[in-house]
Formats: structure tokens, sequence, C-alpha cells
């Protein structure tokens, strides 16, 4: 069985119909079913003294990754080792590439913006990041929007693919359940921090590779950037509050000649980021189209790729 190939024919699925608004009023989709059960496992376990928390946060962990990641390994040893147990892996991979939903979250943040309509821009990009849209002028608002594209490259596309790649369905199952468990909990409040900490390292530790990953092939796809690309990785990624994002955000913001990162605001407080690609302009309406042009030819490049992983008989 080719788990190239099964990522890539997830990729094309995925590509086509996204998820179906349908096919979610029927049955939900894997990332809810996960949130359900974090849920129900954080309002139990999530109380009490510190250790507790960490503890009972770890045990949290444990199940969710069980809960994902065994089911898929019975599914896929029970496929057959064929073109046909590629493309049946395929479908059940597919809910868990987020492909078609990025492009099209942030081309809804980039159609009004482009037509001057800030307030239906602000509206669409507070979808997909946490700070407050109210604040955001259209510059803000696109530079949101290209770093939630940037980041979420690597998040919801090339960390899946690449786990799904090395390990088949149980390497995304458990990918995916690692990354919603840090979106739902592994945050740095007093609700969340000891808690969701385990959580926080397997995420930070799960996309390491990815996220580089994911700024070598932004880099790749800016073409002559190329080399301005890897500098302003090497240079300001380290500066990042995320041990990762600030890879394929770097990449992004200097294939565009832009900058991105810098202060936000995220609720009543006021996030005093550095910024990434410093001394370039702001992004304005032009460049998140752009940014949008950028990922489509790094999806692409992606897609080449695996596609020389499946001709070359790795990994299986």
């Amino acid at each position: 069985m080719s788990f190239a190939l099964m990522m890539l024919a997830g990729m094309a699925l995925d590509l086509a119909f996204g998820w179906p608004d349908r096919l979610f009023a029927a049955i939900g989709h894997p990332v809810t079913w996960l949130g359900r059960a974090i849920s129900a496992l954080e309002r139990r376990l999530n109380s009490g003294p510190r250790r507790r928390r960490l503890i009972a946060g770890a045990l949290t962990v444990a199940v969710i990754l069980t809960l994902a990641a065994v089911p898929a390994w019975a599914v896929q040893a029970l496929l057959p080792d064929t073109l046909a147990g590629s493309l049946l892996g395929a479908i059940l991979a597919w809910p868990l590439i987020a492909l078609r939903a990025m492009h099209d979250h942030v081309a809804a943040v980039a159609r009004p913006l482009a037509r001057g309509n800030l307030a239906a821009a602000r509206q669409a990009v507070a979808m997909i990041v946490g700070r407050d849209p109210r604040h955001l002028d259209p510059a803000g608002v696109a530079r949101a929007a290209t770093e939630s594209l940037a980041e979420n490259s690597s998040d919801g596309i090339v960390a899946p693919l690449f786990w799904g790649a090395v390990a088949g369905l149980p390497g995304i199952a458990a990918y995916k359940a690692i990354n919603t468990l840090d979106s739902m909990i592994g945050h740095r409040n007093p609700r969340y921090e000891a808690f969701g900490k385990v959580a926080a390292r397997i995420d930070d530790l799960a996309n390491l590779i990815p996220a580089r990953l994911t700024g070598g092939v932004f880099a790749l796809a800016s073409g002559r950037h190329l080399r301005h690309c890897l500098r302003v990785m090497r240079r300001d990624a380290p500066r990042h509050r995320s041990p990762n994002a600030g890879w394929p955000e770097g990449a992004m913001a200097a294939a565009l000649g832009v900058r991105l990162s810098g202060p936000r605001i995220y609720g009543d407080r006021i996030a005093e980021e550095p910024w990434l690609n410093a001394g370039a302009p702001d992004p304005g309406p032009e460049d998140l189209g752009r940014a949008l042009a950028l990922y489509r030819r790094s999806m692409a490049l992606l897609a080449l790729a695996l596609c020389a992983a499946m001709l070359l008989g790795w990994p299986r």
C-alpha cells in the first residue's frame, strides 16, 4: 500500500469536493467528533491543584490519541495492499486534509477587502483568527489573513499529509488529534496552562518538521525570491512566539515582500510580537490575492513531491 498515493488521492478528493455541507449536517466531521470527546474529558478532569491538572491533561492526550490512532491502525490493517487499498485509504484520509477549506476561508476575506468592504472583510477574517477584528484596518485584515494562511497551511495541510505519508491512516489521524487537542486546550491562560501543557508540547514536536517543510515549499514556490525567503526564515523564525509558526509565516512574508506578525490585539490585551521581514510594507488587499496564488503553487509542488515519492515506492 502506498501511503504517498493515499495522501495524493486524499488531496484530490478534498480539492474536488471539500467537505460537503450535506455530509457535515448528516454526520459531522472527524475533528468535531474529537472536539466533543476533548470537551467531555476537560469538563470532567480539569480541576484541582496544578499537579493534578497536569496529570489529567496528559491522560486526556493519551485517551484522545488512542481513540484516533487505534481505529485508524485497525482499519488500515484490514485494507488490501493494492491500488484499491490505497484509494480506500484516501477516502478515509480525505476529511483530515483541509486543502480547499483553507483557500475558501482566505478567499472569503480577500474578495470584500479588494472591493473596499472593510466590514465584510473583518467579519470574514474573524472566522480564521483569534484577534479582535474591530480594531483592524485594511492592512491589518490583510496581515491577519495572510498569517493565518501561512500558519494553517502547515497545521491543516502539510503536517497531516506529512504524517499520513510517513505512517498512513494512523499517522494522519494521530496528528489531527494532537492538533485538535492543542487548538482546544493548549492555551496559556489560567484554565488551560497546566491541563493543556502536554498537548501544547506534543503539538510543537509534531509540527517541528512540517512547519519547516512548509516554509521551504513556500520558498520554492516563490521562484526568484527563494534565497530571500530562506534568509528571512533563518533570521526571523526563531524570534516568533511559536517555535514553528515563524517558518511558514517568514517565508510567506519574504515571498510577498511584506511584513507579518508584529503587535496585535487579543481582547483587551496588546501582544507585542516582533516583525517578520521587518522593514517591508504592510500587506494590502492585492497582496492577499498574491498570497493565495503562492498557496496554490505551493500545494501543486506538494502534490508533485507526493507523486515522486509514490513513483519511488516510498513510503509504504
